[in-house]
């Protein structure tokens, strides 16, 4: 793991307020190396800078909720336009909507969880939650909780084994193939259940549409 120098820099000059900033920006959805800052941190606490792992980890949860809940808000306020214009834009039909409501419904809390682990839907789930209406007790509960997870994780990673760099780059490399397999699941499942979903719907009208003509045949046949 190689953190550019703009980055050491910042970290150096600034501290723990830098590993807030940038895990926040990053889960907010911005292009930021969040996790990077928080492992660089953790590192310089583990071989001998000023920096104390305790302070860098709070500061690394702390960022994580606080934009966690902003891209929840933006995406509960200002998603939904959103989401519909791109579905019109995918001729993809708005009741799509309605299930991924549905899954969060019954699946957030655990999507929120995970989720912060993995460096894609680290980005965006917190934005999806909002634009599903995910309850925002249930969101804040377990975003907080991954988050804090989060950054016990990667600080201890970054402070134990930051006189290995080679073996942190392959810890943290075999983590993000893993994030990346389980998103990949994450998304052929939702497009699975949204083409079952779909089927369902169809049939359902074939089965309305093929009512209306027994109906009709047998008032023919009374009259």
């Amino acid at each position: 793991m190689t953190a550019p120098a703009w980055l050491d820099q910042a970290i150096l000059s600034y501290g723990y307020w830098v590993v807030l900033v940038a895990v926040a920006l990053e889960t907010m959805g911005v292009p930021f190396p969040g996790e990077t800052t928080l492992l660089a941190a953790a590192v310089y606490a583990g071989t001998g800078s000023p920096l104390n792992i305790g302070w860098v980890i709070a500061f690394a949860a702390a960022g994580a909720i606080i934009g966690d809940n902003i891209g929840f808000t933006v995406g509960w306020y200002g998603g939904d336009p959103l989401a519909r214009r791109i579905l019109r834009l995918l001729h993809v039909r708005e009741s799509a909507l309605d299930y991924t409501r549905h899954y969060f419904a019954r699946h957030g809390d655990k999507t929120v969880f995970v989720g912060r682990f993995f460096s894609v839907l680290r980005v965006t789930v917190a934005f999806l939650a909002g634009v599903n209406h995910m309850p925002r007790r249930v969101f804040f509960a377990w975003n907080a909780a991954g988050g804090i997870v989060w950054a016990l994780v990667y600080g201890l990673l970054g402070y134990f084994l930051g006189r290995n760099l080679l073996l942190l780059a392959r810890v943290t490399r075999a983590l993000g193939i893993g994030g990346a397999v389980v998103f990949g699941a994450f998304i052929v499942g939702l497009i699975a259940l949204w083409l079952i979903h779909r089927r369902r719907e169809t049939r359902a009208a074939d089965e309305d549409v093929a009512e209306d003509v027994a109906e009709g045949e047998t008032e023919d046949v009374a009259e």
